[in-house]
């Protein structure tokens, strides 16, 4: 259910601030991104599968909670990130 830890990597180097940075909240919303990508193609086949949808749920509210912290700190930030993420529409 979760991504590779190459994967992790590539989006850490794709979404950083700085050199080295592991925490932004831009590296953390796409992380939770690719993970909530990957537990919603797993929906398509097991759609009983409750358990992993509850933890869908919380990723989904954590990642609103990252979006919302960014958008109230810095919002050209914000819209950047949602631009390259593809999130809203």
């Amino acid at each position: 259910m979760s991504i590779t830890a190459e994967e992790k990597q590539r989006l850490m180097k794709e979404f950083a601030t700085k050199e080295g940075d592991t925490g932004s909240p831009e590296v953390q919303i796409a992380i939770l991104t690719s993970r909530i990508t990957t537990l919603t193609e797993h929906f398509k086949t097991h759609k009983k599968d409750n358990h992993s949808r509850r933890g869908l749920l919380k990723l989904v509210a954590q990642r609103r909670k990252l979006l919302d912290y960014l958008k109230g700190k810095e919002e050209a930030r914000y819209t950047d990130l949602i631009g390259k993420l593809g999130i809203r529409r």
